[in-house]
């Protein structure tokens, strides 16, 4: 088997495990991991030779944006707080502790090789997090604070990295050009991400077609981390802020075909892409297995440590970090999402899964410094951030769904059917609004105006059953048996005419491209 190869069974996989994943209630970000580990360990499976520096530029840009595309810049804010103290304050906190320990028990590592290896462990995957906390059906404000966690650590946790490489390799350490590095580069993406937002959204104007415009938001990440990479900036933070501009102004309520598309398209994207990257973690052990050939009690001795300091200062500053925001949210008007009980911070502790980031740092620690010199401690830094990643991964990964079940987590389905039945009563009442505002400048007959009247009203009644009293409700289900059954009808005819058309195609004589159009027209129409 050769690379090309591996990456089609990697991509077969992150289809196939999304069933399997939903079947017995595993993440299938885990599934792949598994998935990896397993070709890892057979002989005709080829070591992954990707360049390092090319992983975290490949895989991470569309992970970001279809990630981002879920939420909004409303929901991020209103998470400010929970989110500052989880994506900044706890990766510090991380990077400390890891840094301090791993220095203390492997013999002879650097301190800033050590906060190398503390930076690119804290950062929880938002990957992970995302596809986990959806598929377990958490309370929305625990999906929202791992979301914002996990979208915004890794903005914190590679700067911290990239700072600390530079100590190593350079040999010098001015604390005073860190911040300012890190200040800057901060404001570098913040600009990159807006200017190209801009310019991406009046370009989505500019493309009046579905297919050039989803085209379009696929190269906006990669061009959004590249130009602040190579300006110094972070490309984590350049993506996230050019995707949330865009989702916060790049809508067009009408544009329906290219929302639809858009969204299928991101969705195989997003499944593809996120396998690829979790297989490739599994794929890793290949490494780990050649480091630690010789030394296993001494490697995995320093790994287990790691996860443990990880995992415990994950706990012990959850714990605090929950009571304080209650009680800065109790003094405070606005709504703001936080954990509300214990089993709800048990649960955010142990979802704190490393992952895709996590890898590609580790990967991508130079082989020598800047005099020529090996990397102090290189091997022992990725062995042990591997024990981290899979640790983790694998094993919160597995054992969260029972957790959830066994804590009872669960989303407020009631307050969810409210905010439904209220979105319901909203859309009817502008369909009911935008009728009235066309009677009043055309008469319509009172056939057709009394079909348009029932029609705002089903508007409602079509996303929310509750709405209306019995009776009303009563006859808008008769009606939407009947329309189901026209549906049904029209499906088999325009079935048929799709048939005869594409029979068309083999004719002699048939023009492909005319066939395949009308072909479209009757797509569109199915829709309808």
């Amino acid at each position: 088997m050769d690379q090309l190869a591996l990456l089609f069974v990697l991509l077969l996989g992150a289809l196939i495990s999304v069933p399997v994943g939903d079947r017995f209630g595993l993440p299938a970000p885990v599934l792949m991991t598994l998935f990896g580990i397993v070709l890892a360990v057979l002989d005709f499976v080829p070591n992954v030779n990707i360049p390092p520096e090319l992983i975290l530029p490949t895989l991470l840009p569309p992970l970001l944006y279809a990630a981002v595309r879920r939420t909004s810049w409303r929901q991020f804010a209103a998470n400010k707080r929970p989110i500052f103290l989880l994506a900044v304050a706890l990766v510090f906190v991380t990077t400390i502790c890891v840094a301090a320990v791993a220095h203390a028990i492997v013999p002879g590592l650097p301190v800033a090789a050590a906060v190398a290896l503390g930076a690119l462990v804290a950062p929880p995957d938002p990957v992970a997090a995302t596809a986990v906390a959806g598929q377990l059906g958490l309370p929305r404000r625990l999906v929202s604070i791992l979301e914002g966690e996990g979208l915004f650590n890794d903005v914190t946790a590679i700067v911290l990295y990239h700072v600390a490489i530079a100590v190593v390799v350079s040999g010098s350490f001015s604390p005073w050009q860190a911040g300012l590095d890190l200040v800057l580069s901060a404001v570098v993406a913040l600009a990159v991400g807006l200017a190209l937002g801009w310019g991406a959204n009046k370009l989505l104007d500019l493309l009046d077609d579905a297919t050039l415009q989803i085209g379009l938001t696929l190269l906006v990440p990669y061009v959004s981390y590249v130009i602040s990479e190579e300006l110094h900036g972070s490309g984590v933070l350049a993506v996230l802020t050019t995707a949330l501009f865009l989702a916060e102004y790049a809508l067009d309520a009408d544009d329906v075909m290219t929302r639809l598309a858009g969204h299928a398209f991101w969705d195989i994207v997003d499944t593809l892409v996120t396998g690829v990257a979790f297989g490739l973690i599994g794929l890793e052990l290949h490494n780990a297995i050649r480091t630690a050939s010789g030394r296993w009690p001494d490697l995995l001795g320093w790994a287990a440590t790691i996860v443990v300091v990880v995992l415990l200062v994950r706990l012990v500053y959850l714990l605090p970090a929950t009571w304080l925001t209650k009680r800065l949210h109790a003094r405070r008007d606005h709504d703001e999402d936080i954990p509300m009980s214990w089993r709800e911070t048990v649960v955010m502790w142990w979802a704190g899964m490393r992952g895709v980031a996590s890898v590609a740092l580790a990967l991508a620690i130079p082989l020598r410094t800047g005099d020529g010199s090996p990397f102090p401690d290189r091997d022992e830094i990725v062995f042990i951030a591997f024990g981290v990643i899979m640790s983790t991964l694998v094993l919160q990964g597995l054992t969260l769904p029972w957790l959830v079940k066994r804590l009872r987590v669960r989303a407020d389905t009631e307050r969810e059917k409210e905010f439904e039945k209220e979105l319901a009563v909203r859309a009817a009442k502008a369909a009911r609004g935008r009728l009235a505002e066309i009677e009043e400048v055309e008469e319509l007959p009172e056939e057709l105006s009394e079909q348009m009247h029932r029609r705002a009203f089903d508007i409602g009644l079509r996303i929310s059953p509750d709405l209306g009293e019995e009776e009303r409700r009563e006859a808008h289900q008769q009606r939407v048996r009947r329309l189901r059954r026209v549906r049904q009808i029209q499906n088999e005819m325009l079935s048929a005419a799709r048939h005869e058309v594409l029979a068309a195609r083999s004719e002699p004589g048939a023009d492909p491209e005319i066939v395949d159009r009308v072909l479209r027209h009757l797509d569109v129409r199915s829709l309808k």
